[in-house]
């Protein structure tokens, strides 16, 4: 009779069973699964730094190239704004000013002020706004009847001028040679010129 008793005790154990197994499922209750860990393993971490580190070596240089053009932009600006203020001055008193360079030295890669207080820029009404990457000059031909506006930069820093210029003919077609160092026979007349075939390109 015993095997009996035992046998009874058995299926009421997996009737028990099977009873709490279909209320988990009916209630949605499901064994836990183990918890896994939500951080990143070292090497995960390691090939996001050098993704990174590849990216920043590409984008950076040409980042570098972008904002020195961007600065170079200001000598074309400011060489045609002293031009008009020159020919304007020339139409009312019939001759052009000459100005000694400002800012006396050549900016490095930090834009310098320009103080056109008491000087001829002041007089022919030129100003630029906000401080400059450029140094600016007028030289004036011996009878006044021509200039040439030059300027000169080293915006990244490494020692190497960059000069620009812009000249007008005196009344013999000649050109006069630039306050600030410009070589005119490199440039136009009448033309925002580099003053040279690499000078505004050779680093950027």
């Amino acid at each position: 009779m015993t095997p009996r008793l035992w046998d009874g005790h058995a299926k009421a154990h997996d009737l028990k069973s099977g009873f709490w197994d279909a209320e988990n499922r009916l209630m949605g209750n499901r064994p836990r699964q183990p918890r896994r860990s939500s951080g990143f393993s070292l090497t995960e971490i390691m090939i996001v730094v050098g993704l990174i580190g590849v990216l920043a070596s590409t984008a950076l240089p040409s980042f570098r190239k972008y904002q020195l053009r961007a600065k170079t932009a200001e000598v074309r600006s400011n060489l045609a704004g002293i031009q008009l203020a020159e020919d304007a001055y020339f139409g009312e008193f019939g001759v052009y000013l000459a100005a000694d360079p400002e800012p006396a030295i050549v900016p490095g890669s930090s834009a310098a002020a320009f103080d056109a207080t008491d000087t001829p820029f002041d007089s022919i009404g030129f100003s630029p706004e906000g401080y400059v990457m450029f140094s600016y000059g007028v030289a004036v031909s011996t009878d006044l009847t021509g200039y040439t506006i030059d300027a000169a930069a080293d915006i990244d820093g490494d020692g190497i001028v960059q000069l620009w210029g812009y000249a007008r003919p005196d009344a013999a077609e000649a050109k006069v040679a630039g306050a600030v160092g410009c070589d005119v026979s490199e440039i136009g007349s009448q033309s925002i010129d580099p003053c040279g075939p690499g000078f505004g390109k050779s680093v950027f």
